[in-house]
């Protein structure tokens, strides 16, 4: 963030924006000025902010730099009109209350540089003063000998008709130039136009995923994200056509009103037929740009706290902790990988097996099927296995088949579960999986990410480029810059939320870590590898290029477990290490004691103000310190209900109409949730079936990873397509 410069007016009006203090604003601001992260302020500085949390202090980021961006805009605006010599008190002050860029530019648009236009080129003729002329609505000339008085041959204006033309075109633009009619035209087809598509090319449109829009229309001020960025896509390729439609009759009468100052006037007709060409050549084009420009901007926002949002609840789904795992990558004629990590994650055996009777007209194999059977069930008895995830990709339910038969003659209990495995293959193709195991294929590294991002889904999913997860609508029609912005600020969010392991983590899992980058995570890794596990924070002060702010930054998120320091393995930033010995002390208990029951009962017996007043510390951070005595720990993913886990399968023929299942969300839409509950297609619960009270949006009632309940509304065998209701039938 830039140096900031503290505008009194500026801090006011993003206090005011936003719904907060100034002092807030304020002291944001003076703390990113200073290189302070998002995660560290909205960790450890909440008595100097409020306790503003990460969102809030990245709006006022962005709102400030939006801010700045449109207060020299508009000095520079007023500096160039200044500069022509057509600055007016009251234009200045129309600049000066612009609370849009946009705004600003229309505002400039009639005093700024054009390239060639058929305007600037009749002005260049000299006939400037003819459309001055036919502006000031005279009642007694003769047009055609003033037109005549323009005749050139020098300048290519060789007929009264041609010098009325030229006259005609600087009044065009003069309507197109003008603020007022083209603020009142957008008004106008936002509130009351409509957005029609109509196809184009339907021999394109093989699978018709776009008949819907193939004569369509919506009012614009109620169309929905994901049917925009539909429309757009469509129109991309080249499948259908989309336009606005507007009240003409209400927006000519308007620039007719603005233009027209005598109606009997003999000029009146060619001023009316210079505002109907302004219009259609030059405001219509441009103000229709100007909105479905907005309408994708509006759209993309949505698409992209859509896919932030699902990203943010599936990087917090629960790890699977210390359990054995058999991950299974499905596959049909190369075969299943499958691979076992054990509690920490470590690789203990791999290899691949063929249970798949057929694929594409092969022969039978009984003796591969019999022979996978026996390997998987030898590799469960042998590693003790607890859990099978396997990856929803080709072959998928069939090998969810194949794994429930094995299981359900097995004596030990062992139960299975579908993994999304959604950028598996992209980890495994990636030089950081080459680096991981250098010795194995890709398809043997994707059943390695299928069995550890069950373990623990974000340590895993933070190798993966996020957007490859899949967990969004359109995410490859919106902007990819801002997509990927959100998407880093959302990775680094969750992981300084969690905390990280120092002695275990992964260089793409330390990258994340406030005050951390690639280069740092690379060195904390290398030293750990090279002087074995670290024992103390202090020690990460020995780790090449990790400077003392980058040091006070990332300390309070790296945890070291087992190490000889007991308050290291908690959220205690060691800035506060001092008070928080005098409060164990003040409580009379000591390290040892955290997360007792002893410690517990010495807190909520203790007087919190009191406190306060020993540490001379604040109510936000005593509390946390508080908190971390009781719950040393403590993962915000426990609070999270576990994976769905399984031991049968079901088809969709086996399923009825009413009938109640268990499911779990993959992904949330504007339009609804899709659901895995077990049978080999997925369910989609609609927007309007998620709960029996109106629902503006699927993210208000689920997200993803939760556990939910529902109930079959409808099974199209033909079309293999299940619609699923939250909405329990005969309530």
């Amino acid at each position: 963030m830039a140096e900031v410069n503290l505008n009194g007016d500026l801090i006011k009006k993003i206090a005011h924006d936003l719904k907060i203090k100034t002092n807030q604003v304020d002291k944001v601001l003076e703390l990113l000025a200073d290189n302070n992260t998002v995660p560290f302020i909205a960790r450890y500085r909440k008595e100097v902010t409020g306790a503003l949390d990460e969102e809030q202090i990245r709006e006022i980021s962005k709102e400030y730099d939006y801010q700045q961006n449109l207060l020299k805009r508009k000095d520079d605006v007023i500096r160039l009109i200044d500069e022509k010599g057509k600055l007016t008190p009251e234009l200045k002050a129309k600049v000066l209350a612009c609370e849009k860029l946009a705004d600003v530019e229309d505002l400039y648009r009639p005093y700024k540089e054009k390239k060639k236009t058929r305007a600037t080129m009749a002005i260049a003729k000299g006939l400037e003063p003819l459309a001055e002329l036919f502006l000031a609505f005279p009642s007694d000339i003769d047009i055609i000998k003033e037109a005549e008085k323009y005749i050139d041959e020098e300048k290519d204006v060789k007929s009264a008709e041609a010098a009325i033309q030229g006259a005609q075109d600087i009044i065009a633009e003069i309507v197109s130039d003008s603020p007022e009619i083209r603020q009142f035209v957008k008004k106008v087809i936002v509130n009351e136009g409509f957005i029609c598509t109509k196809v184009k090319a339907e021999e394109l449109d093989e699978r018709n995923v776009y008949e819907i829009y193939y004569d369509y229309q919506e009012p614009i001020n109620k169309i929905v994200s994901h049917r925009i960025l539909a429309m757009n896509r469509g129109e991309n390729e080249k499948i259908i056509r989309v336009n606005i439609e507007e009240p003409k009759e209400k927006v000519m009468n308007f620039i007719f009103k603005q233009m027209i100052k005598d109606e009997r006037a003999v000029t009146t007709p060619y001023v009316i037929a210079s505002c109907e060409d302004g219009y259609k050549r030059l405001i219509k084009p441009s103000v229709e740009r100007e909105i479905r420009a907005e309408l994708k901007e509006k759209a993309e926002a949505q698409a992209i706290n859509i896919f932030s949002e699902n990203l943010r609840n599936l990087l917090l789904q629960p790890p699977m902790k210390g359990k054995m795992v058999l991950g299974v990558d499905p596959a049909y004629r190369t075969g299943c990988k499958y691979a076992v990590v054990d509690e920490t994650g470590k690789l203990l055996d791999f290899g691949v097996i063929f249970p798949h009777e057929k694929y594409k007209g092969e022969t039978v194999n009984e003796k591969r099927i019999d022979e996978a059977k026996r390997t998987i069930k030898q590799v469960i008895e042998k590693y003790a296995i607890e859990i099978v995830a396997i990856g929803n990709g080709t072959a998928s339910r069939e090998t969810e088949e194949f794994i429930a038969g094995v299981l359900s003659n097995l004596k030990q209990d062992v139960s299975y579960i579908i993994v999304s495995e959604a950028g598996a293959s992209v980890y495994s193709a990636s030089e950081l999986a080459k680096e991981e195991f250098p010795d194995l294929n890709v398809e043997e590294r994707s059943a390695i990410s299928i069995a550890r991002r069950l373990q623990d889904p974000l340590s895993e999913l933070v190798k993966i480029d996020s957007k490859s997860i899949g967990v969004g609508q359109y995410q490859h029609d919106v902007t990819q810059s801002k997509l990927n912005e959100s998407l880093n600020f959302v990775v680094e969010t969750t992981v300084n939320r969690v905390g990280v392991n120092v002695n275990t983590a992964s260089t793409a899992l330390l990258k994340y870590v406030s005050g951390c980058n690639a280069s740092v995570a690379k060195n904390i890794v290398k030293y750990r590898d090279k002087f074995g596990k670290f024992e103390n924070r202090e020690q990460l002060k020995q780790v090449p290029r990790f400077g003392e702010k980058s040091y006070e930054q990332a300390i309070g998120f790296l945890r070291i477990v087992d190490g000889d320091q007991i308050l290291d393995k908690t959220s205690i930033h060691p800035e506060n290490y001092d008070n928080a010995r005098l409060l164990l002390d003040y409580l009379k208990c000591d390290d040892k004691d955290l997360g007792t029951e002893k410690l517990k009962v010495a807190i909520n017996k203790s007087d919190r103000k009191h406190l306060m007043h020993i540490t001379t510390l604040g109510e936000h951070t005593l509390n946390d310190i508080l908190d971390a005595f009781i719950a040393p720990n403590r993962d915000p993913r426990d609070d999270i209900a576990q994976p769905l886990l399984r031991k049968g399968i079901m088809n969709l023929e086996d399923l009825k109409v009413g009938m109640e299942l268990q499911g779990t969300v993959r992904n949330v839409v504007d339009f609804g949730a899709f659901i895995d509950c077990g049978v080999k297609e997925g369910g989609l619960v609609h927007l309007s079936k998620l709960s029996k009270a109106y629902v503006k949006h699927p993210m208000d009632i689920v997200n993803v990873g939760d556990i939910v309940t529902v109930y079959v509304e409808n099974i199209d065998l033909s079309r293999r397509r299940l619609s699923l209701t939250m909405i329990k039938p005969g309530s």
